[in-house]
């Protein structure tokens, strides 16, 4: 099963990268393709998704999670948010720091940095350190796990909502390094 899914994951970060260099002809046949397999996917397993109800903000898939404590159906899986171009959709994934970036002081303050996850592509981490502990001890090569609300672009997306909402009106994110969660 484990060989299985890191092939899954593989195979995802090689049609990643594929895809980023698409002309945009074929790029929007490959999305059109991919809606397709959506509908198809929500007729048979009653998941509501982004192509059955596109006003809907909020949806989700039940991916299962190793690395922490998320309810199943919360999170939508992070590769197919980023190949959907998808955005406001709780994800859950982990990968390592390859870059840390200047704190962004400009309103709420946040915590960045660049993760490569283990699909392959690279993702920014904007982590609200207004609401949530800082990451002091954070470092290039670092492993984390996160969990928060994707914003798609195409240098891989934003992630940010990685803290508890304190007015309780959004799903709490959180960030786990070295066996510890912020949020």
């Amino acid at each position: 099963m484990k060989n299985k899914l890191m092939l899954l994951i593989v195979l995802a970060g090689i049609s990643t990268a594929v895809y980023r260099f698409l002309p945009a002809d074929l790029k929007s046949r490959v999305d059109t393709q991919l809606h397709k397999v959506a509908q198809v996917t929500t007729r048979v397993s009653g998941v509501p998704s982004a192509a059955a109800n596109p006003a809907q903000k909020k949806y989700v898939l039940d991916i299962p999670d190793t690395t922490a404590s998320v309810q199943s159906g919360e999170a939508v899986d992070l590769v197919n948010a980023f190949m959907q171009h998808q955005s406001n959709v709780q994800v859950r994934a982990q990968g390592k720091v390859i870059k840390i970036l200047f704190d962004d002081t400009k309103g709420s303050r946040h915590q960045r940095f660049i993760v490569r996850t283990e699909a392959g592509f690279t993702i920014l981490i904007a982590h609200n350190i207004d609401l949530a502990p800082r990451i002091n001890s954070l470092a290039e090569g670092d492993n984390v796990s996160f969990c928060g609300e994707y914003e798609w672009n195409e240098k891989g997306g934003v992630v940010h909502w990685t803290h508890r909402d304190p007015r309780g009106h959004h799903i709490a994110g959180w960030i786990k390094h070295k066996g510890v969660n912020y949020q």
